[in-house]
């Protein structure tokens, strides 16, 4: 893969071409099914929908924002894989809504709806984290995005982000100690608010 040719279709995806946005797609298509991957499999079975699917649902959901300034490969993937990761945070809320009677059709639990159901509290409990440390620190919260969700190196989360790999570094350990702090008070206090 041409490193010239990303950086000539995300000029003419800036420029507003929306041809660009799908010869892009293709070109970094193997980039997008291994992020979806590494999406998917931490999602274990959870989520039914397949690699391919997941990178086709986020291309439709950013194909109508072509207009985005895109610095470069890594802050395509970056964004990429922020909109695959809302995708499955959504799925997962959807189905503990129908956990807590939205569908109202008795259904018998077994050991895999349990399973299914924690990997999905689990997957929320994840992204509050994540949102909380969006609020502390923005910066943390996209090197996390980069780092563990998209699998970007510590070089290429420098350029998608504009800064440098030493910083990548540092923060990609703060943001891990923060995360497990959030983490861990969010699975003792799962539903923050006053209690009856």
């Amino acid at each position: 893969m041409p490193q010239p040719d990303v950086t000539r279709l995300l000029i003419e995806l800036e420029g507003g071409r929306r041809e660009a946005f799908e010869s892009l797609v293709t070109l970094l298509y193997d980039d997008l099914r291994l992020l979806a991957r590494r999406h998917l499999r931490c999602q274990g079975n959870m989520i039914t929908l397949h690699t391919s699917g997941l990178v086709h649902e986020a291309y439709l959901k950013l194909a109508d924002r072509t207009r985005l300034s895109w610095e470069n490969r890594g802050h395509f993937l970056a964004v990429y894989t922020k909109v695959m990761r809302n995708i499955l945070i959504d799925m997962a809320r959807s189905k503990l809504a129908l956990k807590r009677g939205g569908d109202r059709v008795k259904v018998t639990l077994d050991e895999h709806h349990n399973k299914v159901e924690a990997q999905a509290d689990e997957l929320l409990a994840i992204d509050q984290a994540l949102e909380k440390l969006a609020a502390l620190d923005e910066r943390l919260a996209r090197i996390v995005e980069c780092r563990f969700f998209a699998g970007l190196s510590e070089v290429e989360t420098a350029l998608a982000l504009g800064i440098s790999d030493r910083t990548v570094r540092r923060d990609w350990i703060k943001a891990r100690t923060i995360l497990h702090g959030l983490l861990e008070e969010t699975r003792l206090d799962p539903e923050p608010g006053p209690r009856n």
